[in-house]
């Protein structure tokens, strides 16, 4: 999902610290360097993400609540993917949001958090009483019947072009962005991490019934900015 950002670490072999066969295939999480270390999630042998950096995934959720209306009070907001959980932390550091939910489809990436070293990161973020952990696979549960959102920040692929398994195509559908839509209150936010931008993304976004489609980027060290793409759900 996120390019590899390290310093001293990047000369250090990979520690593994667990490696685990779910539903949707393999998942590790690895340690590199010591001060301070850099954890890693590997799925199917594909780099995610890593705790090196951190600011496309916290501007995913600060992006979203800036475009809601300034009227709008205790929004109700969904991440999509906890990964190495910046997202919730930036959440949670925000005491105008109201309800936080995040959906996760890995068991091994919850136990992480729960009881392991990404912890260090989400600890406190899961313990707030605002917050709902929810162990489903994101699609399915935005496809399905259920409360309704002001915002969702969604990062669980490298980019609408670039999925992490085939089933989160569906995602980027036409049908998956209705399904969004259906999630969202009026003048709700879709905010979607991604590893580079894409325009044919924004066509889809405009196709869907969507307004006010833009693209905010943040520089990596190396390689095309990560981006954000915003979008909102017509009153």
């Amino acid at each position: 999902m996120h390019p590899p950002l390290h310093d001293t670490a990047a000369d250090l072999p990979p520690v593994v610290l667990d490696r685990r066969d779910g539903p949707f295939g393999e998942v590790v999480l690895r340690r590199r360097g010591t001060r301070p270390a850099v954890y890693e999630i590997i799925a199917n042998g594909c780099f995610l993400m890593d705790t090196s950096d951190g600011r496309s995934e916290r501007l995913l959720v600060r992006a979203a609540l800036g475009a809601l209306p300034a009227d709008r009070t205790a929004p109700a907001l969904l991440i999509g993917g906890l990964g190495v959980g910046f997202s919730l932390a930036e959440a949670a550091a925000e005491p105008r949001w109201g309800r936080i939910s995040v959906v996760e489809r890995e068991s091994a990436v919850i136990d992480w958090h729960r009881a392991g070293p990404l912890a260090e990161i989400s600890a406190g973020a899961l313990a707030d009483p605002r917050t709902e952990l929810i162990a489903a696979d994101l699609v399915g549960h935005l496809r399905a019947p259920g409360t309704r959102y002001d915002a969702l920040c969604l990062d669980i692929d490298n980019g609408p072009e670039w999925t992490v398994t085939e089933d989160n195509e569906g995602l980027y559908s036409p049908a998956g962005l209705a399904a969004c839509a259906a999630r969202l209150t009026p003048g709700g936010v879709l905010a979607v991490w991604s590893a580079q931008p894409s325009a044919a993304f924004e066509e889809a976004l405009r196709n869907a019934g969507f307004t006010g489609v833009r693209t905010e980027e943040i520089a990596v060290a190396r390689g095309v900015p990560d981006v954000v793409h915003l979008a909102t759900r017509g009153a």
